[in-house]
């Protein structure tokens, strides 16, 4: 059974950093992991994407140049790098993985960016 679990969301400021990392467990093939944020007013907007071999880094324009997504191996570990953060990043970060054309998503890491 695939499990997820995120966590790093927090509090920061703007132009602040924070990283997020997303633990995947019982994906034994290729699968890709994104990430995907949720707000009441947006929705749900795709974020970031990667295989599970690590190739392929995608994103979203809105945060390319400021966001990194790396894959850890050793810890079948994503981790989502956040710089420069800014007021609209304040969201519910949830990682997604897609196995065998199904998804499974975790309860998401909530990120706010306040002054």
């Amino acid at each position: 059974q695939v499990q997820v679990v995120e966590s790093g969301g927090g509090l920061a400021q703007p132009g602040g950093s924070l990283i997020l990392s997303c633990a995947v467990s019982g994906a034994t093939s290729d699968h890709a992991i994104s990430w995907v944020r949720q707000t009441p007013g947006k929705g749900r907007e795709w974020v970031s994407g990667i295989y599970s071999d690590g190739r392929a880094p995608r994103y979203a324009d809105f945060v390319k140049g400021r966001f990194t997504i790396s894959r850890d191996n050793a810890n079948n570990t994503v981790y989502l790098q956040m710089n420069d953060l800014k007021f609209e990043d304040t969201a519910l970060y949830l990682c997604s993985v897609t196995l065998n054309s199904l998804n499974y998503y975790g309860k998401g890491t909530a990120v706010t960016v306040s002054s």
